[in-house]
């Protein structure tokens, strides 16, 4: 049974012949209710103090939960980011690789192209050179032969001038 200070205030007891005296006992109830009001007083605001502070401790909670739950998604954020960014630079790589193969796989094959090239002018040279000796000899001999065509005629038959003869006859 709750007693309220209401309760207090209103109940009267029965008076005895040689009973209480009773202005000592409506003090000491007078005091006994404001005491028990001042209690009821406190226990209410200390039930709203207790209220707010679970309000205020479930909504630190949700915070912290919330907090968690961002730490989380940001970790998670932050793998799939290094991930994407590994990947990336493995792509990145291989491009990088397969442009170098392909660069090298070209400058081989322009090599291999002036290597042909150049045997070709090699080629080119020895036969140049070839007919460049070819025309001197040919030269030469058309100057020994205006040489010989310009000797003077000998008397002797054995001489220069039967040999002009045999030239100029042929």
């Amino acid at each position: 049974m709750k007693i309220t200070p209401v309760d207090i205030q209103q109940h009267t007891f029965k008076v005895g012949f040689r009973g209480y005296d009773r202005t000592e006992v409506e003090a000491f109830l007078r005091s006994v209710s404001q005491t028990v009001e001042e209690l009821v007083k406190e226990n209410a605001l200390l039930k709203e103090q207790i209220e707010t502070m679970e309000g205020q401790l479930d909504a630190l909670r949700k915070k912290e939960t919330a907090l968690n739950d961002l730490l989380v998604t940001t970790q998670t954020m932050s793998e799939n980011l290094k991930q994407t960014a590994r990947r990336e630079a493995d792509l990145i790589l291989k491009e990088a690789e397969f442009k170098a193969e392909d660069f090298l796989k070209r400058a081989r094959e322009e090599y291999g192209e002036l290597q042909k090239e150049i045997l070709s002018l090699q080629k080119q040279r020895v036969l140049a050179l070839e007919k460049f000796r070819a025309l001197l000899q040919t030269f030469s001999k058309m100057i020994e032969l205006e040489e010989l065509e310009q000797e003077p005629v000998s008397e002797d038959p054995a001489g220069k001038g039967a040999r002009r003869d045999r030239y100029e006859g042929a």
